[in-house]
């Protein structure tokens, strides 16, 4: 399945050499894919990620709270900074995916791409120990890390709309999840927010409810602001 300068790339890209490269080629399955899949190595890295930003961002921000470096972190090990770290060191083109996964385009979807970024920093840790995983973490977050502000420290888009609404002495909006497909272990929620007179209304999707909700008040924040 795998080609070997496809993951010598990659492990160039990554800035760290694979003593075990059946741990990188598990990492890179994903569970519609037969064999070892990255599920559990998922969960490691997640853990790790978590720990390292959270530390850096510590350290950094010797003034910030600690609801400043919570949005900090959130906003850092998101899924959507996630997918765009895998598609920069391109670990799509590399992924091992089901047919029905690999029809539909699995090898660009964010949930995926960020699932198994995280995945491959769990396997790093297993691989090298922590100070191999804190070094890759730290030299992929490199440039954002630099360019990173407590100004940027802003409110979850939900907590946004709301305090927009408040201050305009409006009710809150209406969250419904409108449809959900895949099993339970990968569903995907279309979530609704619709303003109390009804007059406004978005949608949007994600791979939970809650990222669901926060993409649909994105949306409709920036109806009402005027933004395209």
């Amino acid at each position: 399945m795998w080609q070997q300068h496809d993951l010598e790339r990659l492990q160039k890209r990554l800035s760290y050499t694979f003593r075990s490269p059946d741990l990188l080629k598990q990492a890179l399955t994903h569970r519609s894919a037969k064999g070892a899949h990255n599920e559990r190595l998922e969960f490691l890295g997640d853990s790790i990620l978590g720990f390292v930003i959270a530390a850096r961002l510590y350290h950094l921000f010797e003034k910030g709270s600690e609801g400043h470096l919570t949005r900090l972190r959130a906003h850092l090990v998101r899924e959507k900074t996630l997918a765009e770290l895998a598609n920069e060191i391109e670990v799509g083109n590399v992924l091992k995916l089901g047919g029905g996964e690999l029809k539909s385009g699995g090898y660009r979807r964010a949930s995926i791409l960020s699932d198994a970024m995280e995945a491959i920093l769990g396997a790093i840790y297993l691989d090298g120990g922590m100070e191999s995983a804190q070094r890759v973490i730290l030299g992929l977050y490199d440039e954002r890390m630099k360019s990173l502000t407590l100004d940027q420290a802003t409110k979850d888009p939900k907590t946004q709309l709301q305090e927009w609404l408040q201050s305009r002495k409006q009710e809150l909006p209406i969250y419904d999840v409108t449809k959900t497909e895949g099993q339970e272990h990968n569903r995907t929620y279309w979530v609704s927010c619709e303003t109390r007179d009804g007059q406004q209304k978005t949608e949007a999707k994600g791979s939970s409810r809650r990222k669901a909700e926060q993409a649909a008040a994105e949306k409709m924040l920036s109806l009402l602001l005027g933004e395209k």
